[in-house]
């Protein structure tokens, strides 16, 4: 059965605070804001050199004021108790099997969350509520499993391009809120600019829920789109 193994890794973190701070906004979403400011100054527009030292002292001074351990621990124990269901209802919902035994899931202490398809790994921010973190762990798995299976006869062969095949990715999350509402709690709201093709994503798949179907139908939707 396929495991989540969580770790903490302040290189990492130290590395999405640099991204965050360099970030453009992402679906409209501007999540340079979920930094300090006297932090998100020192890091924008900097090399990754210049920065580097400081930002590891800061997020260890940050790491020594909270128990990241015990909440990781807390997140990876309210995870076990839903992991086996939701890796079993992902795969019905894809009809794919899950493709890798493993994946990582990286503490972060900003808002950010960002994911690795090469490496298998995403990361969660430690300080959201573990109902919250619960849905960003089914989310990110769904991306990973998307960009697996579907991605290349997607953008290869159908011939969707990459930021229609971004929206697509993203507005598909919203059947988190259909399939899986009983181990979920919290709601997959998904990004603004998403909205009409949530909506269309719903309607089709309570017409016919077939992951292979929806993923034509909305591709034909998307290129018809400007």
């Amino acid at each position: 059965m396929p495991r989540i193994i969580f770790k903490i890794d302040l290189e990492k973190d130290a590395r999405n605070y640099y991204g965050c701070a360099n970030s453009k906004p992402h679906f409209g979403h501007d999540f340079t804001k979920s930094m300090r400011q006297e932090t998100l100054i020192k890091l924008k527009g900097k090399k990754w050199s210049e920065i580097e030292t400081d930002i590891r002292e800061l997020l260890k001074r940050g790491y020594s004021k909270i128990n990241i351990e015990l909440k990781l621990k807390k997140i990876e124990n309210e995870w076990r108790k839903i992991e086996k269901i939701y890796f079993r209802k992902l795969k019905r919902l894809t009809k794919k099997k899950i493709y890798r035994d493993e994946f990582y899931c990286y503490a972060t202490t900003i808002g950010r969350c960002p994911y690795n398809k090469k490496e298998h790994w995403f990361m969660i921010n430690i300080f959201n509520d573990i109902d919250f973190v619960m849905q960003i762990i089914a989310h990110e798995l769904m991306h990973l499993q998307l960009h697996y299976y579907f991605e290349r006869n997607i953008k290869k062969k159908r011939k969707l391009s990459e930021k229609k095949f971004q929206d697509l990715k993203e507005a598909l999350t919203v059947l988190l809120n259909l399939e899986f509402k009983n181990i979920i709690k919290k709601e997959d709201k998904g990004y603004p600019s998403h909205k009409k093709l949530r909506t269309f994503i719903v309607k089709e798949w309570k017409k016919e829920p077939d992951f292979e179907v929806l993923l034509n139908k909305c591709i034909k939707y998307l290129k018809k789109k400007k």
